[in-house]
Order: structure tokens, then sequence, then C-alpha cells
């Protein structure tokens, strides 16, 4: 099994990971890699701000893919602040309770919507 090093500020050219856009190029690029049957370090060297949004579409949309398990066997970061992992692994949480019950919260955002009405 081969590891591939994505450095997330190349690939999307920027030192900002604030776009969602930028976030769904890095899903695609780790989910094509992981489905290769790599394993995958995603270094975020150089980037200098990242926010929720971003994580969401890179990293929590994972998990809709992918198991957990599979996830942590085949992938790592590298090069994030303490206070950008806190919010990586709070997104994580999020997307790991999101994916395991994505029928009920459909349902739920569907049921108030039309409440709304």
């Amino acid at each position: 099994m081969n590891t591939v090093k994505l450095k997330v500020f190349e690939f999307i050219g920027s030192p900002l990971c604030i776009s969602a856009d930028d976030g769904q190029k890095i899903f695609e690029k780790i989910q094509s890699l992981l489905k290769a049957g790599n394993c995958v370090v995603i270094s975020f060297e150089h980037i200098t701000m990242m926010v929720s949004l971003f994580f969401n579409v890179a990293i929590g949309q994972l998990y809709s893919a992918f198991s957990e398990e599979e996830i942590r066997a085949k992938m790592s970061v590298e090069g994030l602040a303490d206070d950008d992992m806190e919010l990586l692994k709070k997104v994580v949480e999020n997307a790991k309770k999101y994916y395991a019950h994505s029928e009920e919260y459909n349902l739920a955002f569907m049921v108030e919507e039309d409440d709304g009405e």
C-alpha cells in the first residue's frame, strides 16, 4: 500500500482554506486516493487560515464514503496548529454523528421546513 502526501497549499494554490470549492477539490482527491488503496497524509504546511466549512467539505464528507475505521487506518493529517486540530476534531465528531443518522437528520430538517411555511 502506497502512502501519498497531499500538500493542501500546493493543491489549492493558496494559504487560505476557507472555501467549499477548495474543500470539495481536496475531498475528491482524498476520495480517489483512498479508493485506489492508498494511505493519505494531508499536509497543512504553509496554510495560514482554515474554517470549519472547508473541513466539513474536505474531511467531514469522507464519512459518507468510508467507515471511521478505514479513515483512521488510511488517513492522517500533519501541520495543524492545536486550535485548528481542535476544530478538525469537532468537524469529524459532527460528521460521524450526521452520517450515522443522516436519514433522521434529513427528515427532521424537512419537517422543520414544512412547519415554517
